[in-house]
């Protein structure tokens, strides 16, 4: 059963901006989940809008610029939507170090402000660099600078370790920090939530369905289009296996993601699928800010965004959250990310 309430809000870290609990990630409507067409794209957001969702999320590598494109069109289309946009930059070219500099910053913030048709973009986070990028003090520098003239409101970053969210955390300007966080990825727990509520820092929970596994659908027999990222990096053959199925074995991910259905039936309210109630899990946890599952039709954009008014989940479910992780991935996975 939902609660009546609308949409509950967080202020997303030193941004200021008051977000919504969950949020909407657009990598599906660039690429690598297989094709969304462009009616699909705008049916997507102005569902998702509809709903209460103020957050969306993207970046400049999604479709080579094609998820921007679509949200910049669709704000265009709906000025005064309160709707803060997050970007990403950095994986356009060869993940080094010394590509990380203010010139190339300036050169992507550029493009995405004519794809978003935006003269400031709202948050801009570097999008999962090399670890050396999170510890080097004229990567901040140059982010401020962007600051101080006007092509971005704020800037945050995108990890894929625990480590490098903490580094970041650590860091007097950073508004926030985008995670993968899961039932079935719960080392965030341990230090980078408490970390980021310390400090004022928003957190960003991403792929927060496991790709999929958490909503239930899948069995060890289920194929994914050749041009889906669940089929080319399975075992991290394009980028960070963490990014697919959390990292997680998929036959083992598949047998978790039973015993997590059966965990929704038995604690969960009445009524909730275990996408819903996966999303309202991790939106939930103390420090997480938005929760950023992604949508490819109208139907999973609205089931998503009424997770968000989910009442709160009870112990025992939590607690059931926290035993498939130890029996399933916790060995496997903990230490890894």
């Amino acid at each position: 059963m939902l609660d009546d309430e609308l949409m509950p809000t967080r202020t997303l870290g030193r941004t200021g901006r008051s977000v919504s609990a969950i949020g909407l990630g657009t990598w599906q409507l660039g690429a690598d989940w297989g094709d969304v067409s462009e009616e699909d794209a705008r049916a997507v957001l102005d569902a998702s809008a509809a709903a209460g969702v103020t957050l969306f999320d993207t970046a400049d590598v999604y479709g080579d610029g094609r998820s921007e494109s679509f949200i910049g069109g669709w704000l265009a289309a709906n000025p005064g939507s309160g709707v803060t946009v997050a970007t990403k930059m950095g994986r356009r070219v060869d993940q080094v170090a010394s590509n990380y500099v203010l010139a190339n910053f300036r050169e992507w913030t550029d493009r995405s402000r004519r794809n978003l048709g935006q003269d400031t973009l709202d948050l801009v986070q570097l999008h999962c660099p090399p670890t050396a990028v999170y510890e080097d003090d004229a990567v901040y520098d140059a982010l401020d600078t962007l600051v101080e003239e006007g092509a971005i409101a704020a800037y945050g970053v995108s990890v894929e370790e625990t480590a490098q969210a903490l580094t970041a955390i650590a860091r007097p300007h950073v508004a926030s920090v985008q995670i993968i966080f899961n039932a079935f990825r719960l080392k965030p727990l341990d230090e980078v939530l408490p970390a980021a509520q310390a400090a004022g820092v928003g957190i960003l929970a991403r792929v927060p369905l496991a790709s999929g596994l958490l909503s239930g659908k899948y069995d060890e027999h289920t194929e994914f289009a050749a041009n889906d990222h669940r089929s080319y990096n399975r075992n991290g053959e394009a980028f960070d296996q963490g990014e697919t199925f959390s990292g997680v074995d998929f036959t083992e991910g598949v047998a978790a993601a039973r015993r997590f259905s059966e965990l929704v039936a038995d604690e969960a309210p009445e009524g909730t699928t275990p996408a819903q109630a996966a999303l309202a899990w991790a939106a939930q946890q103390p420090g997480v800010t938005t929760v950023i599952p992604g949508a490819r039709n109208v139907q999973q954009a609205e089931s998503n965004a009424a997770s968000g008014r989910l009442p709160q989940l009870s112990p025992a479910f939590d607690a059931g959250v926290h035993a498939i992780y130890d029996e399933f991935f916790g060995a496997a996975i903990h230490e890894r990310w």
